[in-house]
């Protein structure tokens, strides 16, 4: 059986155009899934406020999106990407972050 895709919100940083990171939305970054996993090609993993990198950023073109795509892709994840979260997503990386305490 194949891996599941992974839902992911792909963003660009409103003071710095080069800023390109994605957010997934599903996949918790603390205990208690108040924040989600984010990916840029700089820095790599880590742990994001979706709420607030919303607010500070825009929605990427697909042309912005295409290189961290390809590098999610080659690192593993099967990216399929929303444009925003909905409340479902909110309630399952909160209970990923519960199955994982």
């Amino acid at each position: 059986m194949s891996k599941p895709s992974d839902p992911v919100v792909i963003r660009v940083g409103r003071s710095d155009p080069d800023d390109v990171f994605a957010l997934f939305p599903t996949d918790p970054a603390d205990n208690y899934g108040y924040l989600c996993t984010s990916y840029q090609h700089i820095g790599q993993h880590c742990g994001a406020d979706y709420d607030l990198c919303i607010r500070a950023s825009r929605p990427a073109t697909r042309r912005e999106a295409a290189p961290l795509l390809t590098e999610l892709r080659r690192i593993g994840y099967r990216p399929r990407v929303i444009r925003r979260a909905s409340p479902l997503h909110r309630a399952q990386r909160q209970a990923a972050a519960r199955g994982a305490a």
